[in-house]
This record gives C-alpha cells, structure tokens and sequence, in this order.
C-alpha cells in the first residue's frame, strides 16, 4: 500500500456520473437477487428495494417457495420467483435449474441475502457458475461470502465481474484465517480482491484487482444492524444495472450507504435507525450528486 486511497468525495463522483440515458425500464438493467429463506425473507426484500431506488429498471427476487407469495405481495413492483426448499432451507441443488429464464434476462445477478445454510448455498453457486450470461455481473453478501473460498472453480469463472462485500468475519473467512482474528481491513480488502479478481467493499475500503483503492470518509457504528449489509449489496447492483463498472458501482453504493447513514443518525441518534430507513435516506444524497 504504497499510495495512499483515494478518497471518495462529492467531486469525485460528480466527476464519474453513472449512466442515465434510458428509454425505457429495460435500459436500466434487470437485477435478480437469489435469497430469502424462510426465516429471513426480508434480506432479500431490502436488497431489492435498494437496487430500484439506485435506479435498476427490473426487479425479480428468488425467494423460498413458502414465502414466495407474501415477498409478492410486499414488493409489488417486483416479479417473484419461488425457489423449492426443504424443511425451510432453500434446495441449492434444485434452486438454480429452476431459475433458468430469470437468470438468461439479468444483467446483475445478487447472492446472500437471506440465505442461511451453508451446504445449500455452495451447491446453488456451483449450480449457477456456468447458467449465468457471460455479461452478466454478480454481486454476492452473506452466507456467499461464507463459503466461496472453498469454491475456485465458481470465482475463477466471474472473475472480474464479481463484487463482494464483506464484514471483518466474512473477510477472515475468504482469506482461510481466523473468523476471530484481528484484521486490517484495508490490507484484507487489498488482498480479496487480488485471490478472486474481484471488486470489494470492506467497511469503508473499496478495491480493485488490480490494486486501484478508494475510501470512503463517512459511516459510523450505526450502520452495523441487521439488513444494513442487504441494503448495501442492493445498492451496488442498481448501479450495476444502470452499467456501472464494478467499481464505480461500490464507490457509488458504498458512499451512499454510508452518508445516508450519518444523517439518519445525526437525526435519530447513531443506534437508532433501521436498515429499511436508509432506502429512503440514500436517493436524496443522489440527487445531490446528479449533475
């Protein structure tokens, strides 16, 4: 790390805009997030919510079959896919054969959020690796994250196209360390993003394969509540929709996520708010930023 980050400003990304130019809905790119079992169909849900607040113009979630019609009914501006499962947990070797139309249309393919089965969710990567379109982005959080080391074969066939997103528990996981160990997340998102060619954002750290960094110089503890991480994921496939690259696209989610989360707690007190209140927060720092 012999230069510094480069900090990641207003003028910078007013500098670096991300494409508006869309006649219609399909223009904005088709994100499909895979998540949402039983216990947890939420996480799948605010994920969603993000990508079309950032501007994503098609949404279909891939939720477990027993909560497929209430994610329905509380997203409506989202198509629904049911994904079988047994015993509450998502079928990882079913799932990705019978997302085969949605995953040939999406451009931004999400991962993680919701899932909550270790086995499950490595089969449904192995499933999915070779079903995606070449073109297409992945975007993975969560139990993803958990079990892609173990998994060359599937990172090694999105490289460079693929975002991650890790908290300090899930980086020790991708670098085989001590889930407990002390990192240094700087050092530690440096050093995912060259093992699996991959854009990642790691608290306030983005970087690129190729050593290119950027920091972010807002969030606070606040941030660390439940579904903060799910938003965030979201975000970053929005602008990944609209043809961001992946690391305009984590610049870009990342600063919103966590300037959003500074004025709600300026608002509400640090501890105070919910995940849920930052899809409303984030589109008014947009707007300040659309030139």
């Amino acid at each position: 790390m012999s230069t510094p980050a480069e900090p990641v400003t207003p003028a910078l990304l007013k500098g670096w805009q991300v494409s508006r130019e869309a006649a219609d809905k399909s223009d904005r790119g088709t994100v499909l997030v895979i998540g949402g079992a039983r216990r947890s169909p939420g996480a799948a849900i605010l994920t969603g919510r993000a990508a079309l607040r950032v501007g994503a113009g098609r949404l279909t979630l891939a939720v477990s079959e027993s909560v497929a019609v209430a994610v329905a009914v509380a997203v409506p501006e989202s198509g629904c896919a049911a994904l079988p499962e047994d015993d509450g947990v998502i079928s990882g070797s079913r799932a990705a054969e019978a997302m085969g139309a949605d995953l040939e249309t999406s451009d931004v393919v999400v991962v993680g959020p919701g899932l909550d089965d270790a086995g499950s969710t490595a089969e449904l990567l192995s499933g999915l690796a070779p079903l995606l379109k070449d073109s297409a982005s992945v975007v993975l959080d969560a139990y993803a994250l958990g079990v892609l080391n173990g998994l060359p074969e599937v990172y090694e066939h999105w490289a460079g196209r693929l975002v991650l997103t890790p908290n300090k528990r899930e980086a020790a996981r991708l670098l085989e360390l001590d889930p407990e160990a002390e990192l240094d997340m700087e050092q530690a998102a440096l050093d995912i993003a060259a093992k699996y060619q991959a854009v990642v954002t790691a608290q306030r750290f983005i970087t690129a394969p190729d050593g290119r960094r950027w920091e972010v110089p807002a969030g606070n503890s606040g941030l660390g509540t439940s579904g903060s991480g799910d938003v965030l994921a979201g975000a970053i496939a929005g602008f990944l929709a609209r043809k961001a690259s992946p690391e305009q696209a984590a610049c870009w989610g990342t600063y919103l996520h966590s300037t959003a989360g500074d004025r709600l707690a300026a608002a509400q007190g640090p501890l105070s708010f919910l995940a849920g209140e930052l899809l409303d927060a984030m589109p008014r720092v947009m707007a300040e930023l659309t030139v």
